[in-house]
């Protein structure tokens, strides 16, 4: 049960990122074609609005469709239409009509060669398979010569919807950081939670659910309560409690000797504190972790620190662990590892969102396109980094289930 709830947690975190891009797209005007709960192929589906809403067979995540991620080139008419090509060679023609336009970069005559090879197709009989694949890539490259493709749209647009899905995880994190806050043991109070065996308290009578009140007959708040026991230097002090809603002032209490100073051995019942502060808290921790997070990457590019990458596997059962130790133990592992999947993301390479980010903002600088074979190139080393990482996280994990 525990493994179950900590992979939908997981899950929870891809759709929050996934559901990020996909809203900030549409409010940027850069339609994406499709949302699913879930990965496909779909169990239900929906077109509302020329977006296809559904749910897929694999219940975890999420998954968006952003038309035209990279201006459309010649590979990508090969890729779908050289099996009908193959079978009906009288398509030749509108095939490599569109071909050169698209290495020509010429939109519209690119478009027009794709009306004219759609018309073919429909008047060709194909095999399932061809018409399969043509039916695919008359969409794909419908949507990647269309007006709201993505290649196409102003630097911020897509600043915007790239950015949308790690922010969608950090602002998770800092929710869920501070409902933490909020609700935790963050700062003591002054309500007794323990009384250590043999200590003063424990002679004088003190006991679990008491509220301190006052010290010596001065009333006393969570924050000056132990500054009161400390300034008495070890000398003997009368404590007031409140118990059921009775006032009790119990006989003198001597202090003892700590380390830290003088204590009476009581352990006070953490508290949460008020939602402005909680979420001043978890701002804080947010940069705290974004800077470990951020250290611990130099170190790994360094060779150092291996051992504390992670894959999946040890992310779930570090989840189901917390399970274990009750929800606010997993809720600040979640938030964790929301944080530490948007940092992650924005990483400068491709396929991940960073890698993104940084051809949008060189091209926006440039004034022009990257070339999409420079775009394949560097996804390959990014991809390569990724599947390193992954394979050096599990190797840990494996070896740590041993």
């Amino acid at each position: 049960m525990n493994i179950a709830i900590a992979i939908l947690g997981l899950g929870l975190l891809v759709l929050v990122h996934e559901a990020g891009h996909f809203f900030a797209s549409l409010a940027v005007g850069l339609r994406p074609r499709r949302f699913y709960l879930g990965f496909p192929p779909a169990i239900v589906k929906v077109k509302k609005r020329g977006i296809e809403y559904g749910i897929g067979v694999v219940p975890l995540g999420g998954f968006v469709t952003i038309p035209g991620m990279h201006r459309p080139i010649s590979h990508d008419a090969e890729r779908r239409f050289s099996r009908a090509v193959s079978e009906v060679p009288s398509l030749a023609g509108p095939y490599d009509r569109l071909r050169r336009a698209l290495d020509g970069e010429d939109v519209e005559a690119s478009q027009a060669a794709l009306d004219e090879l759609e018309q073919s197709l429909h008047e060709r009989r194909l095999s399932p398979e061809a018409a399969s694949s043509a039916g695919r890539g008359l969409g794909e490259l419908r949507d990647a010569l269309g007006p709201d493709a993505y290649w196409k749209a102003d630097t911020w647009r897509r600043l915007v919807a790239i950015l949308a899905g790690p922010v969608a995880n950090i602002l998770l994190a800092i929710v869920l950081l501070t409902v933490l806050f909020m609700t935790g043991s963050v700062k003591p109070s002054r309500i007794v939670a323990g009384v250590e065996k043999g200590s003063p308290a424990q002679k004088a009578g003190i006991v679990a659910g008491d509220r301190v009140v006052a010290i010596n007959g001065q009333a006393v708040t969570a924050q000056n309560l132990p500054d009161a026991i400390l300034s008495s230097n070890g000398r003997p002090v009368t404590v007031t409690v409140d118990r059921n809603g009775t006032t009790h002032t119990l006989r003198a209490v001597t202090p003892m000797r700590t380390p830290e100073g003088y204590r009476i051995g009581i352990v006070r019942k953490g508290v949460g504190v008020p939602p402005g502060e909680a979420f001043v808290r978890s701002l804080e921790w947010t940069g705290i972790i974004t800077k470990e997070t951020g250290a611990a990457l130099a170190h790994l590019a360094r060779g150092q620190g291996r051992k504390d990458v992670s894959s999946p596997i040890g992310i779930v059962r570090g989840s189901a662990d917390a399970v274990d130790q009750g929800t606010s133990s997993y809720l600040w592992v979640l938030s964790l590892v929301s944080l530490s999947l948007a940092l992650l993301n924005l990483l400068p390479l491709l396929p991940l969102d960073g890698g993104h980010v940084l051809f949008t903002l060189v091209e926006g600088a440039r004034g022009r396109l990257v070339r999409r074979e420079v775009y394949e190139r560097v996804s390959f080393v990014g991809l390569a980094v990724v599947a390193l990482l992954f394979f050096l996280g599990l190797s840990n994990d494996i070896g740590g289930l041993s």
